[in-house]
C-alpha cells in the first residue's frame, strides 16, 4: 500500500510517501481502506516529535481516519466487511490501509460522507468533552471560545448552540466575524485589542452585564488565557484544550479561590483508551445532531495522499478557509 511514513521527526519534508506492506489484522482488529483522514494541527507536532505523546520511528502519521472495512480478525463480531466506519486510530491515517481494534471503531452512518466524517473527527469529540465532560454545561449558560474561528472552535460554538448555550467567540480580527457567527456566535470579542488583559474582561463583562462567562474554552494559552481567566463568573469552569499561542501559561490559584472558579485540561485521547464507554456516547450524539441538522462541518478541501506536505503547508500557514481533508481513493 501507499502511505507517508515519517522515519525521522521534523518538518513535514522530513516524510515521503513509500510503498509499504499491508498491515495484517489481528484477532479483533478490522481492516479499513482509508478514505478521507483529517488534516489537523497535531499532526505537524506528532511529525515535528514535539507531541506529548509519540510514536515509535518508523510511523504513519494521521489520526481517526474513516474507511470502509475490508476485512475481519477471527474474533470480530461488531463489523462486517464493506461497512463504513469511524475509526479512533491513533496513527496510520495518512495511507491507504490502517488495521484498528474492533472497539476503536464506529458505525458511520450511511447520510454521513466520509469527507464530512473526516472533516467532524478529532474536532467535534475534543469539543464534545470539553462541553459535556470537562465544563459539564448546561443550557442556559455562556461560553466564551478562544481560538473560535479554527477547528476546534467552530465545532464547540455548533454543539454549544445545539446545546442551549450563549456563545460568545474570541477572534483575532474582524476577517472572522462572518465566520463565526456563521457557525453560532451571538456575541464576538476581539483578541487583538490593546491591553488585552483588561480589554477582554471588559469586553466579556459588557457582553454578560457585568456577570463574566459561566465557561471559557482556550486552545490558545499564553496570554490568551491569563486575560480571559479574569473573566470567568463566579464559579465558573475553564477548559485548556492546547496551546496554539506557544507559551503554557500558569495559574495563580487565588483566582480559583476568589472565585471558586475551576481550571480543567483536556487530553481527548485519554478518553479513547479509559472511558470508551463515554467515547461511544461522543460519536452517537454527533452523529445524531449531524443528521438533525443542528451541526454541519465546515466545507472541506480535499489533496491527494501524493500532496499531504501541501495540505500540512497550509495548515501550518492557517491559508485554508476550510477543513483539510486527505481524500484517498
Amino acid at each position: 500500500m501507499r502511505a507517508v511514513v515519517v522515519r525521522e521527526f521534523g518538518s513535514p519534508e522530513v516524510a515521503s510517501v513509500e510503498t509499504i506492506p499491508d498491515p495484517k489484522p489481528g484477532p479483533n482488529d478490522v481492516l479499513v481502506a482509508v478514505k478521507s483522514t483529517a488534516v489537523n494541527f497535531v499532526d505537524l507536532l506528532v511529525i515535528g516529535g514535539k507531541y506529548q505523546f509519540l510514536p515509535e520511528r518508523p510511523f504513519v502519521p494521521g489520526k481517526l481516519p474513516v474507511g470502509q472495512v475490508t476485512a475481519i480478525g477471527s474474533q470480530v463480531t461488531a463489523f462486517k466487511v464493506g461497512d463504513r466506519v469511524q475509526t479512533l486510530a491513533e496513527s496510520g491515517g495518512y495511507a491507504e490501509i490502517v488495521a484498528v481494534p474492533e472497539s476503536q471503531c464506529y458505525r458511520l452512518p450511511d447520510s454521513i460522507s466520509f469527507a464530512d466524517a473526516a472533516s467532524m473527527a478529532l474536532a467535534y469529540d475534543t469539543a464534545w468533552f470539553a462541553l459535556r465532560v470537562r465544563a459539564r454545561c448546561q443550557s442556559g449558560e455562556t461560553v466564551l471560545v478562544l481560538g473560535a474561528s479554527g477547528g476546534v472552535g467552530l465545532a464547540a460554538m455548533q454543539l454549544a448552540k445545539a446545546f442551549g448555550l450563549r456563545v460568545i467567540a474570541g477572534i483575532s480580527t474582524p476577517a472572522k466575524a462572518e465566520l463565526v457567527r456563521n457557525n453560532g456566535a451571538d456575541e464576538i470579542v476581539d483578541l487583538s485589542r490593546q491591553d488585552l488583559r483588561d480589554s477582554l474582561r471588559e469586553q466579556v463583562y459588557a457582553a454578560t452585564s457585568d456577570k463574566g462567562v459561566d465557561i471559557i474554552l482556550d486552545s490558545l494559552g499564553g496570554d490568551y488565557f491569563d486575560a480571559a481567566i479574569r473573566s470567568l463568573a463566579w464559579s465558573g469552569r475553564f477548559v485548556v484544550i492546547g496551546f496554539a499561542a506557544g507559551r503554557i501559561p500558569v495559574v495563580k490559584a487565588n483566582y480559583l479561590l476568589l472565585k471558586n472558579i475551576e481550571v480543567s485540561g483536556l487530553q481527548v485521547s485519554d478518553y479513547r483508551k479509559r472511558a470508551p464507554e463515554q467515547m461511544a456516547k461522543c460519536f452517537t450524539e454527533i452523529f445524531s445532531l449531524y443528521e438533525q441538522g443542528q451541526i454541519k462541518p465546515a466545507p472541506t478541501i480535499t489533496y491527494p495522499l501524493e500532496k499531504f506536505r501541501d495540505a500540512l503547508d497550509q495548515l501550518q500557514g492557517r491559508l485554508s478557509k476550510g477543513r483539510i481533508v486527505l481524500a484517498i481513493p
